[in-house]
């Protein structure tokens, strides 16, 4: 190897260094200073501290000797911001087991996030504890003054999620579904979409956003561009790295990790991902169908 190939190896290995130091963020090892219970299976963790996302984002949350995972951030006021989450496996095992006071680790805020435009009427289409980052794209969205249907969806009355959060929002009008007629209108929250869309005038005016189970929202895709309505889908891939460099959220057959290039994609580029609704990888790299 020649002295200039040595030269351009070191440089690449150096820059290559620099860059990974730059963007590997160290954990902020931050309190709970409050906890919510949102239904038997769904708590809010709240934490006093100037996180400066945006709805959309999400979080890395890392306990120590245990593991480290995304969560979508569902409220933050500039000063604190809360976590929705759902329990299920080992590690929210043991966060719903924390107190207040308690600290875990915080990474980010990571990733894209809906668009916040002025002018526009915005349906958003929440499934399950999906509702996490609608709230707070609701909530960021009154402040433009725009008109705001949120259309709730869940298996039953009990696992609605922020209602009340939802009702006190100017302008915003909740619309409820459940599978099982319990509230609301019985079917799925989707019914909703098309009904609306099927109505609606201006429909150039119109922002669809959607967070919740990945059928649900290949639903709202297809009805979006069933009446040609632009929306913004947020996507939930298995996430290790929140950075992409490990590749473990990358999507078919574009390549791209949906932890910089999502969770949050528009309906243009939603439409290329063809796994989307068919089929997603669990931690091995394994494809799941759905």
């Amino acid at each position: 190897m020649s002295v200039g190939a040595t030269s351009r190896s070191t440089r690449s290995e150096i820059d290559i260094y620099t860059y990974s130091k730059k963007i590997m963020d160290i954990p902020q090892h931050i309190k709970i200073s409050q906890i919510v219970d949102e239904t038997n299976q769904v708590k809010t963790f709240y934490f006093d501290y100037a996180l400066g996302s945006k709805p959309g984002q999400f979080v890395m949350l890392w306990i120590p000797g245990v593991d480290q995972k995304p969560f979508s951030i569902a409220y933050d006021d500039g000063q604190k911001f809360g976590l929705t989450v759902f329990n299920r496996g080992p590690l929210t095992n043991k966060l719903f087991q924390m107190k207040v006071n308690d600290c875990v680790g915080i990474i980010g805020p990571y990733g894209t996030n809906f668009s916040l435009r002025p002018n526009t009427r915005y349906i958003m289409v929440a499934g399950g504890y999906g509702a996490a980052p609608l709230g707070f794209l609701a909530e960021e969205i009154a402040k433009l003054n725009n008109q705001i249907d949120f259309l709730a969806g869940a298996r039953s009355a009990s696992d609605l999620l922020f209602e009340k959060r939802i009702s006190a929002i100017n302008n915003a009008k909740l619309h409820i579904a459940t599978n099982d007629g319990s509230q609301g209108h019985c079917g799925f929250v989707t019914d909703l979409l098309a009904e609306m869309l099927a109505r609606a005038k201006d429909k150039e005016k119109i922002l669809v956003a959607t967070c919740g189970p990945e059928l649900m929202e290949k639903k709202v895709l297809d009805i979006c561009n069933q009446y040609d309505v632009n929306c913004e889908v947020s996507i939930e891939r298995y996430m290790k790295c929140g950075i992409g460099v490990c590749g473990q959220c990358a999507v078919d057959p574009l390549g791209i990790c949906m932890c910089t290039h999502g969770p949050v994609v528009s309906r243009e580029l939603a439409n290329q991902i063809t796994e989307f609704g068919k089929y997603h990888r669990d931690k091995s790299g394994k494809i799941v169908y759905f």
